[in-house]
């Protein structure tokens, strides 16, 4: 990058890159929207490339739970939000180390849905806890707890306080709202900016739906299959399937599948424990 502005010609130390695509320099606002007009082009396609680089990268490690330190499980109904403490506990530990109390920070469980509403509220309230705000905004969604009523507006609002926050599961639920229109108007554009930001802080779940989205809205079956195949190499089994059907179709080569297959396992594996495996067979005797 040249240390001279891409408009003027002035040579400084204190020049500014572009943000969009850092390609040039700029020595202030008045220079930048000068030269937009011969910039625009380069810089579109430079962000893009930008973004894609870390749209598709790699995505961070899973969280471990807090106790055992295992990856959490790759189903989201086999670990629990403790409302006491605001951790997030695999099923394995939440249901064979103890029954009464928070095996993290051993408060006695909640006797009611008014008490542990209590305690959500508390978390949102002193502690600005972005989990508990998206566990609150499912709650005025339709999953009722103490009696709330459906309100899609406020579960709209919690959830973008919770993305403010840097929620990944904000980001993924807004995503949703986005796509069906709970709470505000249908934008798919909206939807998949969320899912994206949630994909490249490690939902495997959005990213199953930017692969949806880039099949279903677009035809787009290389970025499609793309996505599907991170997300199943992270443990997202609905993503394997759609892998799977891609490359009968032929948009996935048998190197790729291969791979993937590998990934998938190694991502199930990782998150297996016999407590945890205990705990799907205690969950599925109680029907």
């Amino acid at each position: 990058m040249s240390d001279q502005c891409a408009s003027c010609g002035k040579a400084a130390a204190n020049l500014k890159a572009c943000k969009a695509c850092k390609l040039v320099k700029y020595c202030g606002v008045e220079c930048q929207v000068a030269h937009r007009p011969a910039h625009k082009k380069a810089c579109k396609k430079k962000a893009k490339e930008l973004f894609d680089e870390k749209l598709y990268a790699l995505p961070p490690k899973k969280e471990e739970c807090p106790i055992c330190m295992i990856p959490l499980p790759c189903k989201v109904d086999e670990s629990s939000y403790m409302s006491c403490c605001g951790k997030i506990i695999c099923n394995g530990c939440r249901y064979c180390l103890t029954r009464n109390c928070c095996p993290f920070c051993n408060t006695a469980r909640p006797k009611s849905d008014e008490e542990n509403m209590k305690r959500l509220l508390e978390r949102i309230e002193k502690y600005s806890d972005p989990e508990a705000m998206v566990l609150l905004a499912s709650c005025y969604h339709g999953n009722r707890l103490n009696g709330l009523p459906v309100d899609q507006s406020k579960a709209f609002e919690l959830l973008q306080r919770a993305c403010e926050l840097g929620s990944a599961a904000a980001h993924y639920n807004l995503g949703i709202k986005y796509q069906t229109g709970d709470g505000t108007e249908i934008d798919m554009k909206k939807a998949v900016r969320h899912w994206q930001i949630a994909a490249m802080r490690g939902s495997m779940f959005a990213r199953h739906n930017i692969g949806n989205a880039e099949l279903l809205e677009n035809g787009n079956y290389h970025c499609a299959m793309k996505h599907f195949m991170i997300a199943a190499k992270i443990g997202n089994n609905f993503s394997l399937d759609a892998v799977k059907l891609g490359f009968r179709n032929g948009h996935v080569t048998k190197e790729e599948l291969e791979t993937t297959l590998r990934g998938y396992q190694a991502a199930c594996d990782e998150t297996r424990s016999e407590q945890r495996d205990k705990a799907v067979a205690i969950k599925k005797a109680r029907g």
